[in-house]
């Protein structure tokens, strides 16, 4: 995603999240480095819940400040404004609904034209979905042994309240907007929005 070539699990230790958040299911076995448990400064830390951030939706800096920016002109606390702006991501809801075993893997599958949106063929990772968007696998792509073998091995994988699956279709739709509780991992957003007021 974006290209980055930093070792998954490392970076997974280094920002403290579980390589579960990622779609991996195997766990470090580095030990952790000794200045992991110096005591962090105000910006540390808030830098390290937006980098967690970036890292779990590869996404880039740039980018990142424009869902920001766009967070802050809705009504509303802009950090929840801003998770729900990188749930409803194409990538992110391809991988939530299980058409995908990681988000890398959803990027790559929605660039490569296999995903419609109401439709129509989408395939910008970055496309933002919203509330009553029918996302489902172009009828060529569904014989594909590729999709075959994703549907068994994501069968049991748990969708959020805000997206309603329809494994026997390939399909999914987007029935509510996302919430915090809905996310698999922990994150403090405030502290980004105290970092981009600075």
């Amino acid at each position: 995603m974006a290209n980055n070539k930093q070792p998954v699990l490392k970076r997974c230790a280094t920002l403290n999240i579980s390589p579960m958040v990622m779609g991996i299911s195997k766990e470090t076995h580095r030990k952790p480095q000794k200045n992991m448990h110096k005591k962090q400064s105000e910006y540390a830390i808030q830098l390290n819940e937006k980098q967690k951030l970036k890292f779990i939706y590869g996404v880039l800096e740039k980018q990142f400040y424009h869902y920001y920016l766009l967070a802050e002109k809705k009504a509303g606390l802009t950090g929840e404004n801003l998770l729900k702006i990188l749930e409803s991501r194409i990538d992110n809801v391809v991988y939530r609904l299980g058409y995908a075993s990681t988000r890398r893997e959803a990027r790559q599958l929605v660039g490569h034209g296999h995903f419609l949106v109401n439709g129509h063929k989408v395939d910008i990772p970055s496309y933002l979905v919203k509330e009553g968007d029918v996302i489902s696998v172009k009828e060529k792509s569904r014989s594909s042994v590729k999709f075959k073998a994703l549907m068994e091995m994501n069968a049991k994988s748990i969708v959020p309240k805000w997206l309603e699956k329809d494994a026997e279709h390939f399909s999914g739709k987007v029935i509510g907007t996302p919430d915090k509780e809905s996310l698999d991992y922990d994150v403090q957003e405030h502290l980004i929005v105290e970092l981009y007021s600075k």
